[in-house]
C-alpha cells in the first residue's frame, strides 16, 4: 500500500499473527535468495485478529525477535484484518493519473464501507480492453485500510527500531511467494483462489499474478486450538500440537492407545473444518456477486493449517474445486510447517521485486 524506491540490501518480511511473528529475510538484488528466517511465539493479547491490542508489548516482542535472529531492520509489513478492503472496479478507460484517482475516490464511495477520510486508499490497474460493446474500458483493484489501524503497526514497528519501508496486504504476499507469474501473451490464465489457513482465513482470488478480490475470515486454525485448549483446560500451545498430531485421515482408534485428548482432539478439529468449509462457500458466493469476475478454477492452501493431515482434501470436497497445498520453493529445505508458517512473510520480502 506504499512502499520507498530506495532499494536496500536485504528485506525482511514480516508476517504477524495472533500466536506468532514469522520473518523472512531476503536479498535486495531480485534473486529472491532466503538469508534468514525466524518463527516467534507471541503472548496472548497483543495482537487479535490482524489489530493491534498492546502495542508496548508488539514493540518488545518485535525488537526481542529481530535481536535474538540477528535479522535486518529494513522490513515490509503484511496486513491482513477486516478492517482492509478490497474491491474490483470496472471503469471507462481513463489515461491520466489524476484523474483516475479521482474516478476510483468516487466509485470507492459507494464500493468501500468505511469513511474515506478514515481510510488509506490506494489502486492498481489490472487490465485496459474493450467491453462487450465496443467501448474502451479498465479493470482497476481497489484497496483501502483503516488508518488508525496502519498507524497503530507503524508506531509499534518504529518504536522496536525498525525501518519500515512498505506495508503491503498479507494477501499479495501470498500471491508472489506461491508463484504467481504472469501469463505470457497468447496463453489463458487460471483464476486461482488462494487460501492461507492460520490464525485467521486469509483469502485472494487472482488472475495469475493480479489480485481480483481479497477477504479476511476471522475464523481460522487458531480458532479451533482456542476450541480444544478450552474444552480441555490445556495450554494453547499443546492444542495446537494435538490437532497437528490427529489430522483428519488416520482412523480415530490409532490413537487410543496415546494419553491425551485424541478423541476431543479429533471432534473439535470435525467441527472446525466444517466451519471452515461454511466461511470459505460464504466469501466465494460474495467474490462471485461482484461484477463482471471471472469464475475459479483452482483452490491453492498454504499456511500452518495445511499441513494438518486430510484438511485440504476436506476443503476439496466441501468446495467441489480442485485443491492443492504449496509451500515456496524458496522454502523447501525448511521444516514443513516452519515452510507453511513462513509463506507469507516470504512473498512480503519479495516486494515489487516479483
Amino acid at each position: 500500500m506504499f512502499t520507498t524506491s530506495k532499494k536496500p540490501n536485504s528485506v525482511v518480511g514480516l508476517d504477524i499473527e495472533t500466536g506468532s511473528i514469522a520473518a523472512t529475510e531476503i536479498r535486495g538484488n531480485g534473486s529472491g535468495a532466503v538469508a534468514r528466517t525466524a518463527i516467534s511465539p507471541l503472548n496472548p493479547g497483543v495482537i487479535n485478529e490482524g489489530e493491534v491490542q498492546d502495542p508496548d508489548a508488539l514493540s518488545e516482542a518485535l525488537r526481542a525477535h529481530f535481536a535474538k535472529h540477528r535479522l535486518g531492520k529494513t522490513v515490509r509489513l503484511g496486513i491482513a484484518n477486516q478492517r482492509v478492503v478490497v474491491r474490483t472496479l470496472q471503469l471507462p478507460l481513463i489515461e491520466d493519473d489524476e484523474e483516475l484517482d479521482t474516478a476510483i475516490r468516487f466509485r470507492a464511495q459507494d464500493e468501500i464501507p468505511m469513511p474515506l477520510e478514515q481510510a488509506v486508499l490506494d489502486h492498481y490497474v489490472v487490465s485496459r480492453g474493450t467491453g462487450p460493446e465496443g467501448e474502451r474500458q479498465m479493470e482497476v483493484v481497489a484497496v483501502a485500510a483503516r488508518r488508525d489501524m496502519v498507524a497503530s503497526l507503524l508506531g509499534a514497528m518504529r518504536k522496536a527500531g525498525l525501518r519500515p519501508i512498505g506495508i503491503d496486504l498479507s494477501a499479495f504476499g501470498m500471491i508472489r511467494a506461491l508463484d504467481g507469474q504472469p501469463v505470457p501473451e497468447g496463453e489463458q490464465a487460471l483464476t486461482t483462489l488462494y487460501c492461507y489457513l492460520g490464525d485467521i482465513t486469509n483469502l485472494a482470488v487472482a488472475r495469475a499474478s493480479d489480485c481480483l478480490f481479497a477477504r479476511v475470515a476471522p475464523f481460522g486454525i487458531e480458532s479451533i486450538a482456542t476450541r480444544l485448549a478450552e474444552r480441555e483446560s490445556m495450554p494453547l500451545e499443546e492444542a495446537r500440537e494435538w490437532l497437528l498430531d490427529i489430522g483428519l485421515e488416520e482412523p480415530i482408534e490409532d490413537f487410543e492407545d496415546e494419553p491425551g485428548p485424541a478423541a476431543p482432539a479429533r471432534e473439535v478439529l470435525e467441527e472446525g473444518a466444517s466451519k471452515l468449509v461454511d466461511e470459505l462457500r460464504v466469501s466465494l458466493e460474495y467474490y462471485s456477486a461482484q461484477e463482471g469476475v471471472p469464475p475459479i478454477e483452482r483452490v491453492i492452501v498454504c499456511g500452518p493449517g495445511s499441513t494438518v493431515s486430510g484438511l485440504p482434501e476436506r476443503i476439496q470436497a466441501g468446495l467441489g474445486l480442485g485443491i492443492e497445498a504449496r509451500t515456496p520453493s524458496a522454502l523447501e529445505h525448511l521444516d514443513e510447517e516452519d515452510a507453511a508458517r513462513l509463506t507469507v512473510s516470504y512473498g512480503l520480502a519479495l516486494g515489487e521485486e516479483s
